[in-house]
């Protein structure tokens, strides 16, 4: 149960030369799907895009394109009108520049992106990390990558009504038929249950019971909670969990089979009631020792820490089972920052304290993260050697200081108090976990 969020490594194809103003755009009876066209993405800026669908709008009864912006991420995928298509010109006589978003850009117009770029890119564009990421060892892999191209590759629901947030759509979710092309999709934040109009929400909310996500409440502390939910005994709202996940997650193929994992459902309390923020999934027997399947924080709640809390929660959970754990993997570029960013923080806070001797085992049994992510994130802060067989810390006090007063340092905004966390380890019943595809 793993997912990615497929970030381009190369300059996306924009434009800057407008259309012409002394000839129309052709009709849409001239748009042929399948085909790329120059299509105006914002205000200023047009954008090379394969045109993959059309469609009548539920609502304003209008000619509508699907498109897909060459280069840019999937969850930029948009309807658009017909006057934003550009049919007069060639678009392989258009001389093509990268977006000027950056100095970098304008001056190396067809190198490929920097990590740098592309964070800078992916924040312009308001992307945000999706921490997990298809594995590659199926050696269908690819055939199996392009199926789920093809099979996601439209999203009718353009936006979800959730609590007080209309939240825009990234990516297509498997919603039965009767609700997978509405416009709009309408969401009880507390139970789940989705809905076609608007005039259903307000009658549900009116005799819905549920103020709080199902399950045992295991964290409180000021306005955060967390409860953890059994795929076994609270199936119909973890599959809807799922499907609302898949909104926003791109690879995300277990919706059904729940049954297997344990949801962590990070919440916001006030006199209202429990509102969802987030959550992250968990097998029950993990073979491979993972503590986190899948992580989602909702759009509305991003940038604001919770992202590392559950991160956080994740390694709580481990250390009272007294094991060591570790995300699935692989990991995107994204994950990859987020998880050694949280590892250098956890790992730093000991080192500046420690006096002696401290091996890597012991780093592991404090912290339960495991010792291979500790050794690669000790060596990307160059503070680990490789002698006599066995890797050795090596750092000074003074070194520590200077780490954690650079840029490489960033605390976390928000951390699980232990205090706080009311959970002990249950041994669970074996559940016959579904294969990952």
């Amino acid at each position: 149960m793993s997912e990615c969020e497929m970030v381009s490594t190369s300059a996306p194809a924009v434009s800057s030369i407008q259309p012409s103003s002394s000839q129309e755009k052709k009709e849409s009876s001239a748009i042929t799907l399948g085909s790329m066209y120059w299509i105006q993405r914002k205000e200023e800026e047009w954008c090379l895009g394969e045109v993959i669908e059309s469609r009548i709008h539920p609502d304003t009864l209008k000619q509508e394109y699907y498109v897909h912006y060459k280069d840019f991420d999937r969850r930029l995928d948009e309807w658009v009108m017909v006057d934003r298509v550009d049919t007069a010109r060639n678009p392989v006589e258009v001389v093509m520049t990268v977006t000027p978003s950056t100095p970098e850009a304008n001056t190396h117009p067809e190198r490929k992106m920097t990590r740098t770029l592309k964070r800078k890119h992916e924040e312009s564009n308001n992307l945000q990390p999706i921490l997990m990421e298809r594995s590659g060892d199926d050696s269908n892999a690819l055939a199996l990558e392009k199926e789920h191209e093809n099979i996601t590759k439209v999203k009718y629901i353009d936006k979800v009504v959730f609590g007080k947030y209309e939240i825009d759509v990234w990516y297509y979710s498997p919603y039965p038929e009767e609700y997978s092309k509405l416009n709009r999709l309408f969401i009880c934040q507390y139970c789940l249950k989705y809905m076609r109009y608007e005039r259903s929400l307000r009658e549900h909310s009116i005799s819905c019971e549920h103020r709080q996500p199902p399950g045992q409440e295991i964290y409180r502390k000021g306005p955060v909670s967390v409860f953890e939910a059994d795929g076994l005994h609270h199936k119909l709202y973890c599959q809807c969990l799922c499907l609302l996940a898949k909104l926003f997650l791109d690879h995300k193929t277990l919706f059904f089979d729940v049954e297997p994992f344990l949801f962590y459902l990070l919440t916001e309390v006030d006199k209202e009631g429990c509102h969802l923020v987030g959550y992250f999934s968990k097998e029950k027997e993990s073979p491979e020792g993972n503590n986190i399947a899948c992580l989602l924080v909702l759009p509305p709640y991003q940038r604001k820490g919770y992202g590392k809390f559950l991160i956080s929660l994740s390694y709580e959970l481990s250390k009272l089972e007294n094991v060591a754990g570790s995300p699935e993997k692989p990991l995107s570029d994204l994950g990859k920052l987020t998880y050694r960013s949280y590892w250098s923080w956890v790992l730093l806070n000991i080192l500046k304290e420690a006096r002696g001797v401290l091996t890597i085992r012991e780093l592991s049994d404090t912290t339960a993260v495991t010792q291979e992510d500790i050794i690669s994130t000790l060596q990307s802060l160059n503070i680990v050697k490789y002698w006599k067989g066995q890797h050795v810390i090596c750092v000074t006090p003074k070194q520590v200081e200077e780490i954690i007063r650079s840029s490489q340092y960033k605390p976390p905004l928000l951390v699980v108090d232990p205090d706080s966390l009311r959970w002990q380890s249950t041994p669970t019943k074996k559940v016959k976990t579904p294969r990952k595809t």
